[in-house]
């Protein structure tokens, strides 16, 4: 099971007398990474969001989004600081007698002071709030997953289908490579006939450097592992989800070997190889950047 770690969901019930809306939305990121938007007077609820979404997603940068509405009576209280506001008018009044101005502020303008009116919360139940509000949440985070689900889909038959890719590539490998020691001794020994024209060339001389070059140049030890990864690969992508770190470490192994194969081959053929294998590896690394 793959996880993207793109996704959006969204619920909206209305229960108790609120409206509750809940958007989830997410990007890629190495690590869990919560931020949220909401009004200060639900900051109490903070805490309790973060922590069930956190159950249900363990990477990428995740947004949310809590929006609460009456839909009965407003619970909403102004009040009004009177001590605060005769302070400002008597402030206003002193200024207004000293310059020898008209009428200080009316009302309405002594109200925009800052601190005069304030805007309370009725009391709310709260733990009835906070049974609800997650109730919502759990309606977006099931958008939420079925997103990722779908879209993680697609990632697992991309990367499937290039690592089948590179097994396959690795093969034509493994077929070239012997071949180079043998081309390797008949070039040896056309240049020595060159070289020494009737004189009479020692074969087991030519033996021991294609020997030689052949120990030097093998890449068995590489695409032995370079299969086992490819099989780990495919073992994790196929059981539990959630094991992007693993991918991440294993798409570096496979990286090192293909490099460790480029650097021994003096073959232009395997070399092209080793080209389309790190092609193949490059996009594989982009996909896994994307999974959870």
């Amino acid at each position: 099971m793959v996880y993207s770690m793109t996704g959006y969901g969204k619920g909206n019930a209305v229960l108790n007398g609120k409206d509750i809306t809940v958007e989830i939305k997410s990007v890629n990121h190495r690590y869990f990474e919560y931020s949220s938007r909401m009004s200060r007077f639900f900051a109490f609820l903070e805490d309790k969001i973060k922590k069930q979404i956190n159950e249900t997603v363990s990477r990428g940068k995740v947004e949310m989004n809590l929006a609460i509405k009456s839909v009965e009576q407003s619970d909403t209280v102004v009040e009004a600081d009177l001590a605060l506001a005769k302070s400002y008018y008597d402030a206003l009044c002193k200024i207004s007698e000293e310059l020898g101005l008209d009428n200080p502020e009316d009302v309405m303008a002594i109200a925009r002071y800052d601190g005069v009116l304030t805007q309370n919360k009725s009391e709310e139940d709260a733990q009835q709030l906070a049974k609800d509000v997650s109730s919502v949440v759990a309606m977006a985070l099931d958008e939420f997953m079925k997103m990722k689900t779908a879209e993680g889909e697609k990632l697992y038959n991309d990367v499937m289908g290039r690592l089948d890719t590179v097994e396959s590539i690795v093969k034509e490998i493994e077929t070239i490579a012997p071949l180079r020691t043998q081309k390797y001794q008949e070039r040896l020994y056309q240049k020595l006939q060159t070289i020494l024209q009737d004189t009479q060339i020692d074969s087991q001389r030519i033996l021991t450097e294609a020997a030689i070059f052949a120990d030097k140049v093998a890449v068995d030890e590489e695409t032995v592992r370079l299969h086992s990864h490819i099989a780990q690969y495919r073992d994790i992508l196929r059981g539990a989800p959630r094991q992007g770190r693993k991918l991440d470490f294993l798409t570096q192994e496979l990286n090192r070997e293909a490099n460790t194969i480029g650097s021994k081959s003096n073959d232009l053929e395997i070399t092209r190889r080793v080209v389309d294998i790190k092609s193949e590896i490059e996009k594989i690394r982009e996909q896994i950047q994307n999974m959870e």
